[in-house]
């Protein structure tokens, strides 16, 4: 393959990292230096798969294109990739670039060469770092030189959340994330002209031994404008900026709240920008208000643009600040067709296609309602002959308003960092479930949403009720539950069910580092309270109770969802995930209704057993059609622990090696899956294991996965033989057949 490169010209292999420390700095610290560096050094050589440079081969192998636009040149962009060649003028600017990243981290006085080794026009870089001691932060001090004025108190006041710590290492780059915290906190106490360049950093390293002394201080002679605070004089917004049906000549504005709009096709309530603006006449500028009320306005989703100017009022001792918001609306009506692929974590994969209309504005407050029909056909990926075929037919309605929609709280724009939003919901969904049975569903809600920081979300639903219906079941199935399941048959048989409830959700998703994020999710539901009061006793103290003459749910159900993820190198990361379900039925319920319960297994589960293939507890589905037929195995509570190593071949192709563990469990019926399915004190004892390899392809805009897995315990066997890692045989069919399951789905599992 060398042979095709340019005269003179040698394959860049790579780079070698040699790094001679100071005896007195610790190993861990060398190995860090050193991957940091193996990731820092350019160019990176070739995609290469056992040391050869396959996409470098397929660059070359169809010859070169004739044309820009044909076959080969296509293959080329797809499928190949121009070699990397060695060059000494890039190793010399690494050498220099490497010096400036150690000392920015406080290796002062280390030194760097670097050299280029040739072999059979095959080169790679060689680096050798003299390493010396890190120099750490000793003393960090805020100079003002006396100045007592505003500024100088605020500046001061800073210092109480410096990112500066005595004892941690020196760091550029923290110094710049310092100097723009100043700024950041300058201008949200009103010092609207203050930049981060105004701050600088004094740092002696001479007088101490490895230890750094920092001063923060300001630049000398910088303006006075920079150190005055700004305050707010009078609000602009044009809410039909750019649109060129009006006629801006002569317009009428309007006064809200102290803000002047200008909005001559009256598409808007003049509330609408008020709770959006934050600022407020006479009050201080900030640099919180501003973002956050142009975060407010864009979540409004009513403009394609939005613009925002501040003008000094001109007077020679002004500190008044004009504020103009120019905003470009979008089309409000809209009609949408859609064709989309889906995969869910009960093993279903599918098409849809779906028509949606939506209107931005519906009643002049920026409403967003829409309105879409859809129509669908699931098919269940790894349950072979026993796989099931699901039709199903959905309309959907929601209105979604930027506001509370309830009378006593009132939102302040000045305090509450985003807008709240109420939404209300209608759906009605068909379903057509193989040859089993057939299932209807009525639905609606009403949701109260809101943002409390940048990291933390609300959502709170005091009304959500459904109304299910299951009918149609066929001969096949019901004499499948006579044989089989015969505890189980009056119960699936009984699904009319109404579910009243309330539901909390939180959305914790702090910001992520460099190397790892975690995010945390749960929500509280209770249902049936409200439906009680209500509800019609029966004649006998035997028979439930009912609402309107069908039985409904009671229940507390709580759910938590954490997930943490590190990126090992630019090529590894390791996905981690944890979901606890816990439900208590009560009352009149000896179970969770069965489209509120836990499910296991499928793709985005235990992907090792098939979806609703596990639990709960012990329970095992006897009969060759079990799967099919009672598609039915799930739980009040639910624990499930996936982690996953997920490793990139090229921008192309991704690689996975998994391991799952989980089950279901009922509380406390044992009329439908008997002992074996309640939640016991060996609860531990009942979890099932895969494990498994991924193959994912990345086509930009989807991701198409496929996980090959295999159990390592079944917790439905006896307990002494759960563990089936000794019975892996993979040159048997029959294990082949009974053990391995590929899952084909859309997305990453979680």
């Amino acid at each position: 393959m060398t042979k095709k490169l340019p005269a003179g010209e040698s394959l860049y292999t790579g780079a070698e990292i040699k790094v001679k420390a100071d005896s007195s700095i610790k190993k861990s610290e060398i190995e860090r230096v050193n991957a940091e560096l193996a990731e820092f050094v350019r160019p990176k050589p070739n995609t290469a798969i056992m040391g050869f440079p396959y996409r470098v081969w397929l660059y070359y192998v169809m010859g070169e294109p004739r044309k820009p636009k044909g076959f080969r040149s296509w293959f080329r962009r797809k499928f190949g990739e121009p070699p990397v060649l060695a060059s000494r003028g890039v190793i010399n600017a690494n050498t220099k670039q490497i010096n400036v990243l150690l000392n920015n981290q406080g290796f002062f006085r280390t030194t760097t060469t670097g050299d280029l080794v040739d072999q059979k026009r095959l080169a790679k870089a060689v680096y050798t770092i003299n390493l010396k001691p890190q120099y750490l932060l000793d003393s960090i001090h805020f100079e003002t030189d006396g100045d007592t004025s505003v500024f100088g108190k605020a500046l001061l006041n800073t210092q109480k959340r410096t990112l500066l710590v005595k004892g941690n290492p020196y760091n550029y780059e923290t110094l710049v994330a310092e100097r723009n915290r100043i700024e950041r906190e300058l201008k949200q106490r009103g010092f609207y002209y203050f930049r981060p360049d105004y701050v600088i950093f004094k740092a002696d390293s001479m007088s101490k031994k490895t230890k750094v002394d920092i001063s923060v201080e300001i630049k000398p002679n910088v303006a006075q404008v920079a150190k005055k605070i700004y305050y707010i004089n009078d609000i602009h917004v044009i809410a039909d900026y750019g649109d060129l049906r009006v006629d801006t000549t002569n317009i009428k504005q309007t006064n809200y709240q102290g803000i002047d709009i200008q909005d001559p096709l009256n598409r808007y309530r003049p509330k609408v920008f008020a709770d959006a603006i934050g600022f407020r006449h006479g009050r201080n500028y900030s640099s919180r208000f501003q973002d956050v009320s142009l975060s407010r306005l864009i979540n409004l989703k009513n403009f394609k643009f939005v613009k925002n100017k501040f003008e000094l009022v001109s007077r020679s001792d002004s500190a008044l600040l004009d504020v103009y918001y120019y905003l470009t609306p979008q089309k409000h009506k809209s009609l949408q067709a859609e064709l989309s692929g889906s995969s869910k974590s009960n093993n279903f994969n599918g098409t849809d296609i779906a028509v949606n209309w939506r209107n931005l504005n519906l009643f002049r407050g920026a409403e967003i309602f829409t309105i879409s029909a859809s129509t669908g056909l699931q098919f269940q990926v790894g349950g072979g002959a026993n796989a099931i075929n699901n039709s199903t037919y959905k309309v959907a309605t929601s209105l979604t308003l930027p506001r509370f929609a309830v009378p006593f709280i009132k939102f302040n724009p000045t305090r509450n960092q985003s807008l709240p939003s109420t939404t209300f919901n209608v759906n009605y969904e068909y379903i057509n479930r193989g040859n089993m049975y057939r299932t209807t569903s009525l639905s609606g809600s009403l949701a109260y949403d809101w943002s409390q920081n940048s990291t933390l979300r609300h959502t709170f639903t005091p009304l959500s009720i459904s109304y299910v219906r299951t009918f149609d079941f066929s001969f096949d199935y019901i004499n499948y539950m006579i044989m089989f399941a015969p505890q189980q048959l009056g119960t699936i048989l009984d699904q009319n069910t109404i579910i009243p409830s309330s539901i909390y959700q939180f959305f914790y998703n702090p910001r992520p580092t460099k190397s790892s994020s975690f995010a945390l999710s749960g929500s509280f539901e209770i249902a049936g309270n409200l439906a009680s009061v209500l509800a019609k006793s029966a004649n006998s103290t035997n028979e439930a109770q009912t609402l309107f003459g069908v039985g409904y749910a009671r229940y507390i159900r709580s759910d938590l969802d954490m997930r943490y993820s590190k990126t090992i190198n630019s090529k590894i990361k390791w996905a981690n995930r944890v979901m606890l379900g816990f439900g208590l039925p009560y009352g009149n319920s000896n179970s969770l209704p069965f489209p509120k319960q836990y499910i296991v297994g499928g793709s985005n589960s235990i992907r090792a057993f098939v979806a609703r293939g596990i639990g709960p507890g012990a329970y095992y589905a006897s009969g060759d059609n079990a799967t099919t037929f009672l598609g039915a195995q799930a739980g009040d509570m639910k624990l499930e622990m996936n982690t996953e190593l997920r490793a990139k071949v090229n921008d192309f192709i991704q690689g996975a090696l998994f391991v799952d563990a989980g089950n279901v469990w009922m509380y406390k019926d044992e009329v439908l899956y008997g002992a074996d399915g309640v939640f016991g004190k060996d609860f531990y004892k009942q979890l099932a294991v895969g494990a498994g390899v991924g193959l994912r392809f990345d086509f930009t805009y989807l991701l198409l996965r496929f996980d090959l897995a295999t159990p390592l315990r079944k917790p439905y066997l006896p307990e002494a033989e759960r563990w089936v890692i000794k019975d892996i045989d993979f040159s048997s069919s029959d294990w082949r057949k009974e053990n391995l399951i590929l899952n084909i789905a859309i997305g990453l599992p979680f």
